[in-house]
């Protein structure tokens, strides 16, 4: 077994993701193991534990499975060496552009409830600062 393959385990310590929730992701399509090993334990490769990192960050911004094997498919597609026309090439980037501002806007509304949430937290420990000694 060559060292670029790497058993779930392994994938889940550097993805910081459950076993379980890993195989989900295998179970719906969106990340198939590249390889076994002889004793018939899934193999995962670089590329494997890339496609996990773009679906971690995906998922918290509310991103259906969905939209998360569309992405992959078009980033698949854009990056597999095969040669695009320019309009389906076009096409493409234009679907990438669009998770991209997606993301975006929700990273503008998460960036507006931390500010909400850290205000909160301060008028507590404020009013926590006006409660008289005993």
């Amino acid at each position: 077994m060559s060292s670029e393959h790497m058993q779930i385990g392994e994938v889940a310590a550097r993805t910081e993701l459950s076993l379980r929730t890993i195989r989900h992701y295998e179970e719906t399509g969106l990340v198939i193991p590249s390889a076994r090993s002889q004793g018939g334990f899934r193999l995962y490769t670089e590329d494997d534990v890339a496609r996990l990192m773009v679906i971690r960050r995906m998922k918290p911004l509310g991103f259906t499975l969905d939209q998360m094997r569309d992405l992959l498919d078009a980033t698949d597609r854009l990056d597999s060496g095969e040669e695009l026309a320019a309009d389906e090439r076009e096409a493409l980037l234009e679907r990438v552009r669009g998770y991209e501002q997606d993301a975006a806007e929700q990273v503008e509304k998460l960036r507006t409830q931390l500010a909400r949430a850290e205000e909160f937290a301060a008028t507590l420990r404020e009013r926590l600062t006006r409660v008289p000694a005993l």
